[in-house]
């Protein structure tokens, strides 16, 4: 019997949307506002899902204090109250999208993680935006 754990976080940061490569007009046709050469905000929820079989010693799956402590070790610390695309090397030449910053929160989750239990990010840029990465 597989069960899914999750846990909610949060955190704070900026980014802008473009690519070194496009001029700044065509950056502005397709990434818009989130062009702003001067950075914009969100107020990022995330939710991190771990899915496996009940421990038969513990009765977890994974113990939600270690996840929490991992959320806040890998992700919170090194994105929270920064902007994406100076303070954080993972953007250096990454877009910082929804997208791929749930990849990217995926991946440094993932080392941590038994392969034996399956991880999931839901990462909402907007109460109304958010992507899904299962690996």
């Amino acid at each position: 019997m597989k069960v899914k754990v999750s846990r909610r976080a949060h955190f704070n940061a900026a980014h802008r949307l473009f690519r070194a490569d496009w001029s700044f007009e065509k950056n502005d046709a397709i990434f818009g506002k989130c062009n702003n050469p001067n950075y914009h905000g969100h107020n990022y929820e995330l939710i991190v899902s771990v899915t496996g079989e009940i421990d038969q010693e513990t009765g977890f799956v994974m113990d939600v204090k270690i996840l929490k402590d991992l959320i806040k070790s890998e992700i919170e610390d090194a994105f929270d109250h920064k902007n994406l695309n100076v303070d954080v090397p993972d953007f250096k030449d990454l877009n910082p999208t929804a997208e791929n910053i749930a990849v990217v929160i995926w991946n440094k989750l993932r080392k941590h993680i038994d392969t034996d239990k399956q991880l999931e990010v839901i990462l909402y840029e907007t109460p109304r935006n958010f992507v899904t990465f299962s690996g």
